[in-house]
């Protein structure tokens, strides 16, 4: 039964994946992926999928152009329908369905869509990682181990030493010499490791729906590199006039207030990465969101020296993304532009709504650093 229902299973999963697919844009502006997101998977709600099939009606039906109805009436219409006021009704209604998909899976679907690169690491910035590899085998252990390939080998090479075989009547039985068990060696293997390190501007001019903005990205963004990466750690900085880090809830629930000084946000990521991320062994990913406003041209220089000297020449892929909003001025991405006229690994994208998001991950994602 099992074997008849896989093909089924599958071509069922290729299809809401092709309606993911074709639907992605709209999944990721309205944020309903984050809502639903397990330990690792995630729930998507998918409209009723019917697959087509042909349906044969009573002989007295008539044919195509043939009933009731005059010309110009649009079909499935009822005449004698009314304009859809009534009373309520006791029928249980249609409800949406729901697909589960892991984030490795969605993480595919999004980098087909976006045909975004896969991530080549950046110089030897890899770990030694000790992993247990069941490739051994031993003469005791626990029966959950037992390796019954190997134990009947070893029962007929004795029956067949001892002359006790007899192929015409084939009886196999082991002994407890005979018996083996799985067992594991120990291996270092290298590892590739990231770190994102994610700055969010919480000032005053800086709403609710501006942070409902970067919420969504950071989910996407975060979804990819977890795919790229086997290792990796997420680090969460805010700031307005001063900069601290938090733990993730804090850095998506923390109500706006104050003013701004970038600055105290990237040499804080600055200090965090020289303290805790040697260059030498982490792929490095810092992402800043703003709505374009800083306290001065002085704070300003800050940011671009920090940026030049501590912060691009040790990670692989700075991302500016500046969300608008009605109070802000959106003045320091023109500046970013003017300072880093041809930026390697520092990439800047402006997002002037929800619809613009799929863009921006595409703007920092397209390069494959």
């Amino acid at each position: 039964m099992s074997q008849r229902i896989d093909p089924d299973h599958s071509r069922f999963r290729q299809i809401v994946r092709g309606q993911i697919k074709g639907n992605l844009r709209k999944y990721i502006s309205s944020g309903e992926l984050i809502g639903k997101k397990g330990k690792d998977r995630v729930t998507i709600p998918m409209p009723s999928i019917d697959l087509p099939r042909f349906k044969y009606g009573s002989k007295d039906q008539g044919g195509v152009s043939q009933g009731p109805g005059d010309v110009g009436d649009g079909l499935g219409s009822d005449p004698q329908s009314g304009d859809g006021e009534g009373q309520a009704g006791n029928q249980p209604g249609q409800h949406e369905m729901e697909a589960e998909f892991t984030l490795e899976e969605l993480a595919r679907i999004l980098g087909e869509e976006l045909e975004l690169p896969h991530i080549e690491p950046k110089g030897m910035r890899t770990i030694r990682a000790p992993r247990d590899k069941y490739n051994a085998i031993r003469r005791i252990g626990p029966e959950s181990l037992k390796h019954f390939k190997r134990t009947f080998r070893e029962a007929l090479k004795r029956q067949i030493i001892m002359g006790s075989y007899n192929r015409e009547q084939p009886i196999i039985v082991p002994r407890r010499e005979d018996r083996r068990y799985r067992s594991w060696k120990e291996s270092v293997v290298p590892q590739t490791n990231a770190v994102i390190v994610y700055l969010m501007d919480v000032s005053g001019s800086m709403g609710d729906e501006q942070k409902t903005m970067v919420r969504i990205e950071s989910f996407w963004i975060d979804t990819w590199l977890r795919y790229q990466y086997k290792g990796i750690e997420s680090r969460y900085i805010i700031h307005d006039t001063k900069a601290r880090e938090v733990d993730q809830d804090t850095f998506y629930s923390t109500k706006e207030s104050g003013g701004t000084m970038i600055s105290s946000a990237y040499l804080l990521t600055a200090d965090l990465i020289e303290a805790e991320y040697p260059s030498d062994a982490w792929n490095v990913y810092v992402f800043h969101f703003s709505d374009g406003d800083n306290w001065s041209r002085e704070d300003t220089q800050k940011c671009f020296d920090a940026l030049k000297v501590r912060l691009l020449p040790r990670i692989n892929l700075f991302g500016y993304g500046q969300v608008k909003s009605p109070y802000g001025s959106g003045q320091f991405l023109h500046d970013l532009e003017e300072a880093f006229p041809h930026p390697e690994n520092l990439v800047l994208s402006p997002i002037e709504d929800r619809n613009a998001i799929m863009d921006s991950i595409r703007d920092f994602l397209g390069k494959g650093k």
